[in-house]
């Protein structure tokens, strides 16, 4: 009898192997759940009880939010938790394509999930939230108790609601900020897994850069937008509320520009802060057997 002939190990530059499928979904949909659920959580804890206090306060929890859910996910699916980050990833990194979509899907519907637990949780608090400040959820202003839920420009907690408060930033200016946000965002993502940056921190260490990375962008753009940085972070809860009882303040929203400034302009700001990264990667030296084109698996 002859032995097996050894398997081959992939040529250096190659993409890795991709992980099982329903296990990677199932990992984005925990993981985004996770995500959802300290930082869309610490929102409603912020605003309805008064919990957290200033803006700097909520961005620690979402940093820990995200840094549990990299820790959950990633030997599953890689832990994009971010359709921003899985396209940048798709682009860039060599992500299989028709995983993008079943990707997509698992994180949406993990945030939606995630979000319909809060409600369950924080349905008493927010409706005396509502009574306390005359709020009739779906009608003009409630904007203020929608927020815990999904997004909108400027931040209504900092800036009120209405015309007034719109002067503040524009439907183009909020696109800018969220897309500079999220470029940070991919740009960090790259920057804190490559293999080319030898000053990169350990791989137990990542999840917790990426966390505080996460809340340094929020401590800035929060103010504006409130840094969603994540479309499904915006479209799962956005789309909760809406089912919820606020209606046209959730879905389109007041002003409309959800679906350019949380959903457009985060995943264009990924592939951009990719693409700056990738870019810059190619002064720096090369390892050997380093795969070039790892980033953010």
């Amino acid at each position: 009898m002859t032995e097996p002939a050894p398997e081959e190990s992939p040529p250096p530059g190659s993409p890795p192997p991709p992980l099982p499928f329903w296990p990677a979904l199932a990992g984005e949909f925990v993981g985004t759940f996770i995500l959802v659920f300290f930082g869309v959580g610490a929102v409603n804890a912020a605003i309805a009880t008064g919990a957290q206090t200033g803006l700097w306060q909520v961005a620690v929890v979402w940093a820990f939010g995200v840094s549990l859910a990299i820790y959950t996910a990633a030997s599953l699916s890689g832990a994009h938790i971010n359709p921003a980050i899985t396209a940048m990833s798709a682009v860039w990194n060599r992500f299989p394509l028709p995983r993008v979509l079943p990707y997509w899907a698992a994180q949406t519907l993990g945030a939606a999930c995630a979000s319909l637990v809060l409600y369950a949780l924080f349905a008493g608090a927010i409706a005396e939230f509502e009574r306390q400040h005359g709020l009739l959820r779906g009608a003009p202003g409630s904007e203020l108790s929608a927020m815990m839920f999904g997004e909108y420009f400027p931040n209504p907690a900092l800036f009120g609601t209405g015309e007034e408060a719109w002067r503040v930033i524009s439907e183009r200016a909020a696109f800018m900020v969220e897309t500079i946000g999220t470029a940070m965002l991919g740009f960090l993502v790259c920057a804190v897994t490559s293999d080319r940056n030898t000053a990169r921190p350990p791989v137990w260490a990542q999840a917790v850069v990426i966390g505080v990375g996460v809340a340094a962008i929020m401590s800035v753009l929060a103010p504006l937008t409130q840094a969603a940085l994540n479309p499904a972070r915006d479209f799962g809860p956005r789309l909760v509320s809406y089912f919820l009882g606020w209606d046209e303040i959730a879905i389109p929203g007041p002003r409309g520009g959800w679906l350019t400034v949380y959903i457009i302009a985060p995943t264009l700001g990924a592939i951009l802060g990719g693409g700056i990264y990738k870019a810059l990667a190619t002064l720096m030296p090369r390892g050997e057997g380093e795969n070039p084109d790892k980033a953010a698996e």
